[in-house]
């Protein structure tokens, strides 16, 4: 399959990177940063969860956060839901979208949200009603769907079992696939996403990729070459799961920027200006995981050659 012409990228740092961070970022400083994502050209920030703050104190500032920031037009502020009271608080604060996560292996459930995947399906059901009844648009994402830390990798059958589920019993229309822990390789990205735009044509599939294992960039553009043209990416790389051992390490935005643009694949986003806020992200938690953030663009390279340079990169 040809290359997508441009793909979307969801940028995720406010919320899987935030909740990662061992000290709470002040929320002056996440309204800021999420400010300055809005001005890349970015068009979907996911800004928050609205989980309860004794499991996620990182995120605890969570109304404030979505009160506060500016929402630059064009651009879906969206935050992570784990339950109805969650998807109340949501709404009160106008989101222009609920995500829904549930994990696709029954262990990684009970350890993340305490009940099986059944129930947890049941849940994000009446999540999704919660959402469609306040006019609020809902998304669902399937975390270890493309391997599970305590039980491998799963059957392709359950996977596309919890998006029948998804699309045809709680009505939604897109649904993402994670790399919750970094275990999936091109072959089965590729192979798994080809299956299930097969059996559900209609539905739109995101991508939630890690590069724990260094394979994330590889997992995209085997995503693109099964016909995924929307993904999810962290600034400066931060990011991980609490409840997912060894889950650190989403894709960095402006590394997946930079290889799409590259290759003449649009995102529409400035990366001069994503790379500033990467620098910002960087300045504000202490560390980042970031390639280009490092080395600097290929650009940069052939530029500071032109100019006799040699220092390249921001860290």
């Amino acid at each position: 399959m040809p290359w997508p012409e441009a793909v979307t990228v969801c940028e995720v740092g406010p919320r899987d990177g935030f909740q990662m961070e061992h000290a709470f970022i002040p929320t002056e400083v996440k309204v800021r940063l999420i400010n300055a994502l809005s001005r890349t050209g970015l068009r979907e920030i996911q800004a928050t969860s609205f989980v309860h703050p004794k499991a996620i104190p990182q995120l605890r500032d969570a109304e404030e956060v979505m009160a506060r920031i500016d929402r630059a037009p064009g651009v879906v502020y969206s935050a992570l839901v784990p339950n109805e009271r969650g998807a109340e608080r949501a709404v009160a604060a106008r989101v222009d979208r609920i995500d829904i996560v549930v994990s696709a292996s029954d262990s990684h459930s009970l350890s993340n949200a305490n009940m099986t995947t059944d129930e947890a399906m049941a849940r994000a059901g009446r999540v999704a009603a919660l959402g469609r009844e306040a006019g609020t648009d809902v998304t669902i994402g399937f975390a270890t769907a493309l391997g599970c830390p305590f039980e491998g990798f799963l059957p392709y059958a359950r996977v596309e079992a919890l998006v029948a589920r998804a699309v045809e019993e709680c009505g939604l229309a897109r649904v993402g696939i994670a790399d919750t822990v970094g275990m999936a390789n091109p072959a089965l990205v590729r192979t798994t996403m080809e299956a299930l735009r097969r059996r559900f044509p209609a539905a739109g599939f995101s991508l939630h990729l890690h590069n724990t294992r260094g394979m994330g960039l590889a997992n995209l553009l085997a995503g693109c070459d099964a016909g995924i043209a929307h993904f999810d990416a962290s600034v400066a790389g931060l990011g991980g799961c609490p409840y997912a051992p060894g889950a650190t390490g989403n894709i960095a935005t402006e590394d997946a920027v930079h290889m799409l643009e590259e290759m003449g694949i649009a995102t529409r986003i400035r990366l001069d200006a994503l790379l500033e806020v990467a620098r910002q992200v960087q300045e504000a938690v202490g560390h980042a995981e970031s390639a280009v953030l490092r080395a600097g663009t290929s650009r940069m390279l052939l530029g500071a050659r032109r100019d006799g340079q040699t220092k390249l990169g921001a860290s």
